[in-house]
């Protein structure tokens, strides 16, 4: 029986709708652009967040790691004649010895350093991130080889010249054939190719660029970029020359627990300041910025559902007002339904269905229209988004309860008629 009642109560409401096609049309447009605003923020939120996290995972959760950082005062100027001069700061294999001497538990500790070095090959040129570092430094990053193979510590002890590099690096050097075997120049030498990195996240938001704008990286070991190229960067600036002098560029710490983590960072911190007066210096903790990833994304998630609950808001106050006008048009209507014996809750459940029938298919144009958007803005801002299986599903429920709690008032209103009065309304 209720199911019965249930059902004529739609019948009965979807015909009256359409009796008014283009109102219940404009007025669901509140409700589907408020839903597809629901799933199209959460998913570009989710997918700024993923980006976030997977650049900090990169990092690696258990790692600290120490960085040179160049004094805004660059001071320690000597030698070179007028317009030269020489700037030392930063990290150096004084501190690498010190902090493998402090912390004998660590699962590693990975020196890195940055050489400002163009690579070759034939006629084609890139400006790629060049770094000379350990034969661990895959385990403590957790980048992994495409192909080929890592240099190791024999490479490192006879000062090989061999090199691995980035898949986007291998792309622009050599389009049509594998590296691996094949000598690229850096700087005045030559380096056998030994091993290709699988691609990573960028760091950043900046597209690859072809030719001496090619980002990625290029690996080489640490005894032969110190032999190679020395400690020394030359830099020539406007009628000067600025010679820098950094021994390290990074130490990376692997800890063997995350909850000794926050001890590590602390103590590294005081560390450099005894032996590091300029403050040339940054410690990085990945476990600190993913608990700030983390709370920023629970902020942006409040922040993008605000503003879309604003817009179903908006689109419930016009179901509302709609249906209110509804209920005074068919005054008439109702006086002759309760003189006929229908009771209250059947024209509460008449009203009611209306606003829900409306709420519903906005909700459900919003949903397809939701689910689009993120596809579009993918493809037009090439930002990633990530639509999540409850996105959807919230947004949706939320439309359709939009209905019934905006739906509510115009139906007593029209049930507490008195049928008297309502038949005599003109």
């Amino acid at each position: 029986m209720l199911l019965q009642t249930v059902s004529r109560a739609v019948s009965l409401g979807v015909r009256s709708l359409l009796l008014h096609r283009l109102r219940s049309l404009l007025t669901t447009l509140g409700v589907l652009f408020g839903t597809s605003s629901v799933i199209a923020m959460l998913a570009i939120g989710e997918g700024a967040s993923a980006e976030a996290y997977e650049q900090i995972r990169q990092l690696g959760s258990q790692n600290v790691i120490l960085r040179s950082v160049k004094p805004p005062e660059s001071v320690n100027s000597s030698g070179g004649g007028s317009g030269s001069q020489v700037v030392m700061y930063g990290l150096t294999r004084a501190d690498h010895r010190r902090i493998e001497e402090t912390y004998p538990a660590l699962d590693a500790l990975v020196p890195v350093r940055e050489l400002s070095q163009e690579v070759r090959h034939r006629d084609r040129v890139a400006s790629p991130r060049v770094l000379a570092t350990a034969p661990n430094y895959l385990d403590v990053t957790g980048r992994f080889l495409l192909k080929g193979r890592f240099f190791d510590e024999k490479d490192e002890q006879a000062v090989a010249n061999v090199c691995v590099l980035g898949s986007e690096l291998e792309r622009h050097l050599f389009p049509t054939q594998s590296a691996l075997g094949r000598e690229v120049r850096i700087g005045g030498n030559y380096f056998t190719v030994i091993g290709i990195l699988a691609p990573r996240v960028r760091l950043s938001d900046d597209p690859a660029q072809a030719g001496e704008d090619t980002t990625d990286e290029l690996l080489l070991p640490l005894t032969t970029g110190r032999k190679r190229f020395g400690d020394m960067t030359v830099r020539q600036r406007a009628g000067s020359r600025e010679m820098e002098q950094v021994e390290l560029h990074e130490l990376i710490l692997a800890v063997d627990d995350a909850s000794s983590v926050p001890f590590v960072a602390g103590a590294s911190r005081r560390l450099l300041e005894m032996y590091h007066p300029k403050n040339d210096y940054e410690v990085v903790v990945p476990l600190e910025l993913l608990a700030r990833a983390e709370e920023t994304k629970r902020i942006f998630n409040i922040v993008l559902s605000s503003i879309a609950g604003i817009s179903l808001l908006v689109g419930g106050i016009g179901i509302m007002n709609v249906m209110l006008a509804t209920v005074t048009e068919r005054t008439r209507e109702i006086g002759i339904r309760r003189a006929l014996g229908a009771k209250r809750r059947h024209i509460v459940l008449q009203f009611l269905v209306e606003c829900v029938v409306l709420s519903v298919v906005g909700g459900a144009m919003g949903v397809g229209l939701g689910l689009l958007i993120p596809i579009a803005v993918e493809h037009w801002a090439d930002m990633r988004t990530i639509v999540t299986p409850l996105a959807p599903i919230l947004a949706f429920t939320i439309s359709a309860g939009t209905g019934i709690v905006f739906g509510i008032y115009p139906a007593w209103r029209a049930a507490t008629m008195d049928p008297v009065e309502a038949l005599r309304h003109e």
